[in-house]
C-alpha cells in the first residue's frame, strides 16, 4: 500500500486512485499535435505506480522514448460526488508536485491505432510525488511557477496560471463522473517542454512554495 505523507505531520493517508488530466496547458497540447480540449481529458494510473522523491524511475525495456511531465497534484481530503464550485474547492486539502512519466512511443502507437493508451502511462515508478503541503499551511495563489530540469538544464518552465482548467474546475468535473474519496490524488496536467530521458539522467522538478522532486532514471 502507498501513502500520502503530510508535511510537518505524522499523518499518513493511504492513496486511493490517481486521476490524471491530459492536455491542460494549451502550449503542451500544441507541441504534441493535439487540440485544446473543451472539458478535462481524464485517465487513471494505479497506485502501484507511485514512488517518492529520491527513488529512481525504472526505464521499461519495451520503450525507447520515456518522457517527463511535471504537474501540480491535488490531494483530496474528503469524499465528493457531483460537487459544486465551493464543494470542489473545499475537497482539496493540499497540494504536492508530481511527475507523470510517459512512454511516448507507445502512446503515439496506441493513439494511431485508436487503442487505449493505458500502458503508455501505467508502469511501475510512472508516478513520482513528494510530501503534501496542507492547504491550511499554504493556499495556492494560482500563478506559482512550475519547472523541471534534466541534468541541470531547464526543460519545462511555466506558471500554473496557464492551466486551461483550474483545480476547482477539475475536481468539480471529475466528481460529476466518479466519486472522489479521501486519499485520491489528481495530476492536473503538464506545461510544454516535455522530452525524452534516458538511463542515468537526473531530474529535478519543483512547484513554487509547494515542493521539489529529485529522481534519476535507471
Amino acid at each position: 500500500m502507498k501513502y500520502v505523507k503530510i508535511k510537518n505531520s505524522e499523518e499518513k493517508v493511504a492513496i486511493g486512485k490517481l486521476v490524471c488530466v491530459g492536455r491542460n496547458y494549451a502550449a503542451h497540447a500544441k507541441e504534441l499535435g493535439g487540440e485544446v480540449p473543451e472539458f478535462p481529458i481524464i485517465f487513471l494510473k494505479p497506485t502501484s505506480n507511485v514512488i517518492y522523491s529520491g527513488n529512481s524511475v525504472v526505464h521499461p525495456s519495451y520503450s525507447d522514448n520515456l518522457h517527463h511531465e511535471v504537474e501540480l497534484v491535488l490531494y483530496i481530503g474528503e469524499n465528493i460526488k457531483n460537487g459544486t464550485d465551493e464543494a470542489a474547492e473545499r475537497a482539496i486539502h493540499g497540494y504536492t508536485v508530481g511527475l507523470d512519466m510517459t512512454l511516448r512511443d507507445l502512446q503515439f502507437e496506441f493513439k494511431a491505432k485508436g487503442d487505449p493508451w493505458t500502458l503508455a502511462k501505467c508502469f511501475d515508478t510512472a508516478a513520482v510525488i513528494t510530501d503534501v503541503i496542507p492547504k491550511e499551511d499554504y493556499k495556492l495563489r494560482g500563478n506559482e511557477n512550475i519547472s523541471l530540469s534534466v541534468n541541470g538544464k531547464v526543460r519545462q518552465n511555466s506558471s500554473i496560471s496557464n492551466m486551461i482548467f483550474s483545480p476547482a474546475q477539475i475536481v468539480k468535473f471529475i466528481s460529476s463522473r466518479m466519486t472522489l474519496e479521501k486519499g485520491d490524488l489528481i495530476f492536473t496536467g503538464t506545461p510544454e517542454g516535455v522530452g525524452r530521458v534516458v538511463h542515468g539522467d537526473k531530474i529535478e522538478a519543483s512547484l513554487e512554495n509547494v515542493g521539489k522532486i529529485q529522481t534519476q532514471i535507471e
